[in-house]
């Protein structure tokens, strides 16, 4: 719905603004070139008297469109958030009050030039109205282990419908094949019975939970809030509508097969550390080969695990779990020794008091030793040739029996799991830095997945114990719960999870390149049977990188679209050129920042009272894979003399929020150098640099350096023209 525009513009004075620039001129500024006359100082504007006043404008005057020119929009944004009001920040505190000299006539330019951009921005922007859908709240659980279980418990508990299915006949995956769990309460020294079956009881109870046993899920289709799940039980397919989805898979041991230097295979008494819990479950420990109670059994750690011919990660459980199988031993046979010998001993948190109270059996030897072989001895023993041993020398030593500390593998690793509907293909992206664990953002985002509503929980998400599988279904179950309420409210997932906005593209100019499709990260747009493409929209995190890759600029956000980026470059005021040689002329270059490190790092910079070159000015995106080419040539055209992209580190370790938004503008950019050569301009006046949020110190140099290159080059042709 069209309404009226009633624009304003706040100006505080506070934490140094008022010592840092004059407000004269910025009022006449404002008034001449941003053509708002409504204009309002305050010395404190997010003081409850500023915020006051702001609200008496917006209930007297009508005032729909704020410019507040005050602190960075990463703080105070619940102070100034009017319902139903447009709001743009101008960041003239940190980008200029803190970072630059006072009261000089660069750091008035700046303050001025902030402003006009502002106010240019404003008025392309309309107030974001929430896309509204249809939502189903349904939480789809994948996998009946603790990890599955702890996640349908969390659904329930707070309200929401799950379904839960486990491939298996019966709930609580390889928890439930254990015969003890190591403590996970004070004083951490005594075995437990497994939680799990606790779990499995609440479970089948809970009057919210569907559960599926001996169910597969053959496809999943649609979007978030609109999923429809085709589950395989008995040969019979039913469909079920759901929300979101909790994929707890869970996982499968190693194959021993391919331990041979370590004896499995060699005899039947070299085992694993599953088949070791299976026997101590079945109520004895025995050598296999012959029946007989060991005297003497060696636990042999990272089996495969951080070795990089096998799997080169730790994973995680099983240093707990030779230690508690080491007990198993001694507790049927007092006169029985454990041998462990690791690489390394990892018992973080309170699991550290378990270890100490099995270090202290006189019965259990630990040393750390890298195995050399483990080859058949006398008497049909097995013998164990250890090297850089603690002992200070290497040993050989037999053993009646050799359990295998075997690693832990995602059941994602090789089997379709989700079986997707989406253009990109059934499985999540399989990224070889996560070797085969799902992708995922763990600085920011532990969670989720690529595919927008999907969250990883327990050994599909990352290595790890029983306790800590059970707090990771939790989590997994709040996002799922908050995706599919954002959904419902027509916002953002994550990590926007405010924005209203969606893309709204404009159709008819679509010429069918397939370029948003190829390079959206989350899938969010498919393409119809003659390949034109279409959104959907719960998939999309709103990173708005369609908008960067569309050649016809035809995607638009109510607050962001190639124009009202366009016209927030055209509104900076270039100092005409008065001498072409002269080396000292006035620079001004636009600087393109991810809102996700690069504005951060700047915050941190101002915040550590930094000096920020003056000659740039900055313009915030949502992601840089929402970076336009346009914007290149509108800069130019108006006389910059240069372009500064700070985006994310990206690669497989990347650090975008939007997976590879940093990486898709480098690839854009590479198909620049030509355009600037036919134009007679040199390809150094536009570079994109990777800054972490913690590089907040490297930043200055970073900018002085690019300046002093762009003022070497010369000015801009252009300017003037």
């Amino acid at each position: 719905m069209e309404i009226e525009k009633k624009f304003g513009v706040y100006l505080c004075k506070g934490c140094g603004i008022a010592e840092a620039v004059k407000f004269e001129s910025l009022i006449k500024v404002i008034k001449k070139e941003g053509k708002i006359q409504h204009i309002q100082e305050h010395d404190i504007l997010c003081s409850p008297e500023g915020l006051a006043m702001i609200n008496q404008d917006i209930a007297q005057e009508g005032i729909n469109c704020l410019v507040i020119a005050a602190c960075s929009p990463r703080v105070k944004y619940e102070e100034f958030d009017f319902p139903n009001v447009m709001v743009e920040r101008c960041n003239i505190r940190e980008q200029v009050a803190w970072t630059q000299d006072p009261a000089s006539e660069e750091t008035q330019a700046l303050a001025e030039d902030y402003l006009r951009m502002s106010c240019a921005r404003v008025k392309k922007t309309d107030l974001p109205e929430p896309y509204e859908t249809e939502c189903d709240k349904t939480i789809l659980v994948i996998g009946g282990g603790t990890a599955g279980l702890s996640a349908a418990l969390q659904a329930a508990n707070n309200g929401y419908q799950v379904v839960l299915v486990e491939k298996e006949a019966q709930l609580g995956g390889f928890a439930a094949r254990m015969y003890r769990q190591t403590p996970s309460s004070y004083p951490y020294t005594t075995l437990q019975e497994p939680v799990v079956f606790k779990q499995i009881q609440e479970v089948l109870n809970h009057p919210k939970i569907k559960v599926m046993t001996a169910a597969t899920l053959e496809k999943l289709d649609g979007q978030p809030g609109l999923l429809d799940a085709d589950i395989s039980v008995g040969g019979d397919v039913e469909t079920l509508r759901v929300g979101t989805v909790v994929l707890a898979a869970g996982w499968k041991p190693y194959d021993a097969t391919k331990l041979v230097k370590l004896g499995y295979g060699l005899s039947k008494d070299v085992i694993t550390n599953i088949e070791m819990e299976e026997m101590a479950k079945a109520g004895k420990i025995v050598r296999p080969s012959d029946g007989k109670a060991p005297e003497a059994v060696a636990f042999i750690q990272c089996a495969g695990s951080r070795d990089p011919d096998h799997l080169p990660y730790c994973s995680d459980f099983c240093c707990t779990a030779a230690l508690k199988q080491a007990l198993y031993v001694r507790e049927r046979n007092p006169n029985a020794i454990a041998y462990l010998l690791y690489k390394d001993i990892r018992t973080p948190g309170q699991t550290e008091l378990f270890y100490k109270q099995v270090q202290s059996d006189p019965g259990v030897m630990l040393t750390k030793a890298e195995i050399a072989e483990v080859s058949l001895g006398d008497g049909g023993k097995l013998r164990i040739n250890a090297t850089d041993t603690l002992l200070g020398a290497n040993v050989i030593f037999e053993a009646d029996l050799v359990v295998l500390a075997t690693g832990m593998v995602p059941a994602t690793a090789d089997e379709p799991v989700l079986n997707l509907g989406y253009r990109q293909g059934p499985n999540l992206p399989d990224l070889e830095l996560f070797n085969g664990f799902a992708d995922s953002n763990f600085i920011c985002f532990p969670y989720e997945t690529r595919r927008t509503g999907i969250y990883a929980a327990g050994c599909v998400h990352q290595p790890m114990n029983m306790a800590m599988a059970v707090e990771d279904g939790v989590g997994a179950a709040c996002k799922a719960i908050q995706a599919a309420e954002h959904v419902a409210a027509g916002m953002a997932v994550h990590p926007r999870a405010w924005d209203e906005t969606f893309p709204d593209p404009f159709m008819q100019r679509c010429t069918s390149c397939k370029r948003c499709t190829e390079e959206c990260p989350f899938g969010a747009i498919e393409e119809d049977e003659k390949g034109t493409p279409f959104f959907k929209i719960n998939r999309c995190r709103r990173c708005a990188t369609c908008m960067g890759a569309c050649p016809e600029r035809i995607v638009f956000f109510k607050d962001l679209n190639v124009d009202i980026m366009g016209s927030a470059i055209k509104a900076v005021d270039v100092p005409e050129l008065e001498d072409e040689d002269d080396p000292n002329f006035v620079v001004r270059i636009i600087g393109l920042i991810c809102e996700n490190d690069a504005l951060p790092a700047l915050d941190a910079a101002a915040v550590h009272r930094l000096k920020i070159n003056p000659a740039i000015r900055f313009l915030t995106l949502r992601c840089m894979g929402s970076f336009a080419m346009e914007w290149i040539k509108i800069a130019l055209n108006n006389g910059v003399d240069g372009m500064i992209l700070l985006g994310c580190k990206y690669g497989d370790d990347y650090q975008c929020h939007f997976a590879k938004g940093s990486e898709l503008c480098a690839y854009r950019l590479t198909k620049l150098s030509e355009t600037l050569d036919k134009l007679g301009l040199e390809a150094d006046r536009v570079q994109q640099f990777q800054i972490a949020i913690s590089e907040f110190d490297k930043l200055p140099q970073v900018l002085d350096d690019f300046v002093a290159r762009v003022r070497e080059i010369g000015p801009n042709p252009f300017k003037g023209l």
